[in-house]
């Protein structure tokens, strides 16, 4: 649209059209886009399914890792307050020729689980056991803090 049409030629009316034609043009390129590595992990983290359990002592937390060795998977704490679980399933070597694959549906890639924490849990108590594939990794939980005791205050008779 031009801006001399309806009587509006100034400078500062020509410098808006001007702005706005530019982020119309930029519209199409968002600045916001998420990065790769932002993408590589929200795709990682969608495909690693994980059970959450409460007992009266601490959390357990269950993946199936079938195939995996200790090596593969890593368990860490991250900011004092979140647990990550993750690894990378990779697939076999395969010698050149020898093998061809006539379906490949198995997961391979990098995985991961990011946990926020409660407050009442233990992070210097984790343990993690691998057993038939499943993951279980156990944060025991802090002792409830102890009730204050009443203290009495002797009252003098002056």
């Amino acid at each position: 649209m031009d801006l001399k049409m309806i009587g509006f030629d100034a400078p500062l009316f020509s410098a808006l059209h001007h702005m706005l034609d530019a982020a119309a043009d930029d519209s199409d390129k968002s600045v916001s886009a998420p990065t790769r590595t932002y993408v590589r992990d929200a795709k990682a983290m969608a495909a690693t399914p994980a059970d959450v359990i409460e007992y009266p002592n601490s959390y357990a937390f269950v993946i199936d890792m079938p195939g995996l060795k200790s090596g593969d998977i890593k368990v860490q704490v991250e900011d004092d307050n979140v647990l990550v679980i993750s690894g990378e399933r990779r697939r076999e070597e395969e010698k050149e020729g020898a093998v061809k694959y006539v379906r490949m549906e198995r997961r391979v890639g990098k995985f991961m689980r990011k946990f926020g924490l409660p407050e009442n849990a233990n992070t210097d108590k984790i343990s993690a056991l691998c057993q038939d594939g499943v993951l279980t990794v156990t944060v025991e939980k802090l002792p409830p803090p102890e009730p204050k005791k009443t203290k009495t205050i002797e009252v003098k008779i002056a």
